[in-house]
């Protein structure tokens, strides 16, 4: 029998209810729909549903989750979406990283470099900056330099699965906007007004350091 994919809140129960399955204490069991009745159709109360791919899940479920196995007959199929009467579940998934392709880990605990304590940069931080500054002449067209810049380069780096980005000539497999995420981890946060770079830290946003781009 074919296996699929289903996402759970991360206390195990279905996040139609929130109480009414508990796919976690129902490993090595079948689970049977409480009301099932194929002729309510695919997005109803009706069936259960789980995927082929497990990020077709996120049509009606969210993060953060717990993820399962299961195997089973759907009764309803619409792409990738399928509806059960009933299914058995294998067993749960904890390396949700590497089950979505992204990083599942960070996402649901983002790094905020604002609530990192304020600092002064370091040779080493002062180097990203200006390898950020000859990333962002190429990109030029299409950015400028403002934090959202900075907020879009960290959200791209827990896509490790994408191997070339669009705009930006680079070795493909190597992201090329992390120089930017190395500073966000690191707690600083590039601005640049068309002259002079700054980066930004602590939950202030104080300015901590200055570079002229004739600098770079």
């Amino acid at each position: 029998m074919k296996q699929y994919y289903k996402l759970a809140r991360p206390d195990g129960f279905d996040f139609f209810t929130g109480q009414t399955i508990n796919y976690r204490e129902g490993i090595g069991k079948i689970i049977k729909c409480p009301n099932g009745d194929r002729k309510k159709g695919l997005c109803s109360s009706g069936v259960i549903h789980a995927s082929e791919n497990p990020n077709d899940c996120f049509v009606g479920a969210k993060t953060p989750c717990s993820a399962y196995l299961i195997e089973g007959k759907p009764v309803i199929k619409t792409m990738g979406k399928c509806g059960f009467l009933e299914m058995r579940v294998l067993s749960e998934i904890t390396d949700l990283d590497s089950l979505f392709g992204w990083k599942y880990s960070e996402v649901i605990n983002p790094i905020n470099p604002f609530l990192i304590k304020t600092k002064k940069p370091t040779k080493s931080d002062i180097a990203l900056l200006k390898h950020w500054d000859s990333v962002w002449d190429s990109i030029r067209d299409s950015v400028r330099g403002s934090v959202w810049d900075s907020i879009w380069a960290y959200t791209g780096s827990m896509f490790p699965n994408i191997k070339k980005w669009k705009y930006i000539n680079h070795k493909e497999g190597i992201y090329p906007y992390q120089p930017c995420v190395d500073l966000w981890k690191r707690g600083f946060v590039p601005s640049f007004d068309g002259q002079i770079w700054r980066l930004h830290s602590g939950k202030d946003a104080k300015v901590v350091y200055t570079l002229d781009k004739k600098d770079c």
